[in-house]
């Protein structure tokens, strides 16, 4: 009885019903047809096109990696929606954002290889010749959106893991203060007219640990006579606050105590904002834990990576120019340009005017300005523009953003950020219009209990504890206020004289002309709503 000869290749018989491995004997199309099908199967389940059609080793080895990377994301997908922060706190990891970083390049590579080796057992030299640019053209295609697209994922991991070493701390998480998180936001500017960096824009911002309910605190820059707690460093120079007349307002602790007193704060690496600190937690009448200090010098920058920023303006605002010599108080050469009421979507050189111009108003209408950039710069920084612009954001915010925040507690703090975006923020001015009338003296010579007592009743509010009515009583609508507004338009034409029309219309002709007269009354009673702006 004579055996079978087994010469390792397979039967006429087998390549005829198994194409799919042995596209030789197959018609034209059903090698087309395949081609595709092991493209499909390399995007959809990288391994597959190996163990149907090629070397089954290399695809077992290539499936276990999917099928792991595919319950990895799947329990990275059900993490984020039951245990957001912690998966923002691994990412924010350096450890862990390397480790993630190498993993994503090493995929990267692994799905072209996976790739290049489907091409090889498609064959094109079986393939009709028109057909072989089109799959060679799917095929690079599909390489771009796989390697390219985990390869970019790596990229932009590896930028935001560099932005948070250089923007946040190495240091231990802290505790709220009866439930909520209290930050110091400052806008500082180191104009070459000044001496060391003055913070004009100064806000307290108070984040409720459990829902994200945000109430900001703003203190005018010229507040006086800011007290200090015994346990502050400060204490020991200014047991009475300070308090040494006009020069002791508020924005020129900053400098006073980085030049002068830096040795009370000698574990940190700002005094002068510790000492903005203390000062904001003595005036409130709540602790101050962290600070964030953002140069109005780069601001610009931000909103332009952002793509700018839309806001409905309650009234018109100068972008000032020079200033007049001599003039007390300070007057300008008329406007260089104006920003206009209504819906206006403002790049970074008209937001940083629109938050610091002052002229023809008061600098409570500023502080006013100044919340509402603030408010639509986090209400426009939605995920979109974060993915899209986020190489832009990531340079402006580490060359803009100075914090003592600890990188360990990101999770936490994203986790809040998204949680108050349910929610209205509230604000208090430590000043006009919230305490007195913008001419009066508070700011001088504040009612520091009185300030205590409305900063609880206003915390009570904004996290539910008080009643609707004293909700109704101590929240400002500013969207109300804005829509009872008067909406202007510039209406001028070509050659028309600087006027205002009969039916009360402001135009920048207008109003240019009132400056060039020097008629400053009048600017400033059309310009007093200027404050009153709503983000878009």
């Amino acid at each position: 009885m004579s055996r079978a000869v087994h010469t390792g290749r397979p039967s006429e018989r087998t390549m005829l019903t198994d194409p799919v491995r042995y596209p030789e004997s197959a018609p034209s199309g059903i090698r087309t047809r395949r081609a595709f099908l092991l493209l499909a199967l390399t995007l959809l389940i990288p391994g597959a096109a190996q163990v149907v059609a090629g070397d089954r080793r290399l695809g077992r080895r290539a499936l276990r990696v999917t099928f792991t990377v595919w319950l990895l994301v799947i329990t990275a997908v059900v993490l984020a929606l039951v245990n957001r922060q912690l998966v923002v706190s691994l990412l924010a990891n350096e450890v862990f954002s390397l480790l993630l970083i190498a993993v994503l390049v090493a995929l990267a590579v692994g799905w072209a290889l996976l790739f290049i080796n489907t091409l090889r057992i498609i064959r094109p030299p079986l393939l009709d010749r028109g057909m072989r640019p089109a799959v060679a053209a799917t095929l690079a295609v599909l390489m771009i959106v796989t390697s390219g697209g985990l390869g970019y994922g790596a990229y932009l991991l590896n930028v935001g893991r560099n932005t948070f070493g250089n923007i946040f701390q190495a240091g231990p998480a802290f505790d709220p203060v009866d439930g909520r998180y209290n930050f110091l936001l400052m806008g500082g500017d180191a104009g070459e007219d000044r001496l060391g960096r003055r913070p004009d824009s100064i806000s307290v911002v108070s984040v409720d640990a459990d829902t994200g309910a945000t109430v900001t605190f703003s203190i005018p820059r010229d507040f006086q006579n800011a007290p200090f707690s015994e346990d502050s460093p400060l204490w020991e120079v200014w047991p009475d606050g300070y308090n040494c007349g006009n020069e002791c307002i508020i924005n020129s602790l900053y400098p006073v105590v980085a030049q002068n007193y830096a040795d009370l704060y000698p574990e940190s690496q700002d005094p002068g904002a510790e000492a903005m600190m203390d000062a904001a937690s003595g005036i409130l009448g709540i602790e101050v834990q962290a600070y964030i200090l953002v140069d109005m010098a780069g601001f610009e920058q931000l909103i332009d990576a952002m793509g700018g920023i839309t806001i409905n303006a309650g009234g018109w605002v100068p972008i000032t120019s020079e200033e007049i010599p001599g003039t007390s108080p300070k007057r300008y050469y008329p406007p260089s340009a104006w920003i206009e009421p209504g819906i206006q979507t403002l790049n970074g050189y008209e937001a940083l005017w629109y938050a610091r111009s002052r002229e023809y108003a008061t600098d409570y209408a500023r502080i006013q300005r100044q919340q509402c950039v603030q408010a639509a710069m986090i209400a426009q920084l939605d995920p979109a523009t974060v993915l899209t612009r986020f190489q832009d954001i990531a340079a402006a915010g580490t060359q803009i953003v100075e914090t003592d925040l600890p990188r360990d507690q990101l999770g936490s703090f994203v986790d809040l950020a998204i949680k108050a975006k349910n929610h209205d923020v509230g604000r208090l001015t430590i000043g006009a219009p919230d305490f007195g009338d913008a001419g009066d003296l508070f700011s001088t010579y504040p009612d520091i209990p009185l300030v205590h007592e409305r900063v609880q009743e206003t915390l009570e509010a904004a996290s539910g504890e008080a009643s609707a009515a004293a909700l109704g009583e101590l929240t400002v609508d500013r969207a109300g206020l804005v829509e009872a507004l008067p909406v202007h338009a510039s209406t001028t034409l070509p050659g028309q004289l600087p006027a205002q029309n009969v039916t009360g219309e402001i135009t920048v002709d207008y109003l240019h002309q009132l400056a060039v007269n020097q008629d400053w009354t009048t600017l400033e009673s059309l310009l007093a709503d200027n404050g009153e702006c709503t983000p878009a």
